[in-house]
């Protein structure tokens, strides 16, 4: 297994704001600016399958492998590999969260794959965790201000 890198953050949005946006799968071009569009084909569960196209890339089937309320793991099915997008939360004691990414390239063509996308998920994902971090307060304040 390869380590294409790691990104935290820590935000003032709760973890459900974090699962939210997560879940709204048509919005995640907002927030992660290498995704083109991606679309759930069911529910936000374990199972749960879609589709993402990358902005100049193929488009490329995920599976929801875990889903817990500190865990979300997907998983995108690239051909002799599999691309592993670990996302972990923390609740803060001020009511915020402590987000963490993790990504990982499994599979016989594992270092393939690294050569076309590791340099590219290595860079973004610090730029790509703030921006959802922003897009989770964001929509946190928009419940705070409807109440």
């Amino acid at each position: 297994m390869l380590n294409l890198g790691n990104a935290k953050q820590v935000s003032s949005a709760a973890p459900a704001a974090f699962f939210g946006r997560w879940a709204d799968m048509a919005t995640w071009p907002e927030w992660n600016a290498d995704t083109e569009w991606v679309r759930l084909d069911g529910p936000f569960a374990p199972g749960g399958t879609g589709v993402l196209k990358p902005k100049g890339g193929p488009r490329t089937k995920f599976v929801i492998t875990e889903l817990t309320d500190r865990v979300f793991v997907d998983v995108s099915l690239l051909v002799g590999a599999r691309l592993t997008f670990r996302h972990a939360i923390e609740p803060t004691r001020d009511g915020g969260s402590e987000v963490s990414v993790t990504v990982t390239l499994s599979g016989p063509l594992a270092r393939v794959w690294n050569l076309v996308l590791g340099k590219g998920i290595a860079q973004s994902l610090d730029r790509d965790l703030a921006a959802l971090a922003r897009a989770a307060e964001s929509a946190g304040a928009r419940r705070v201000d409807a109440a």
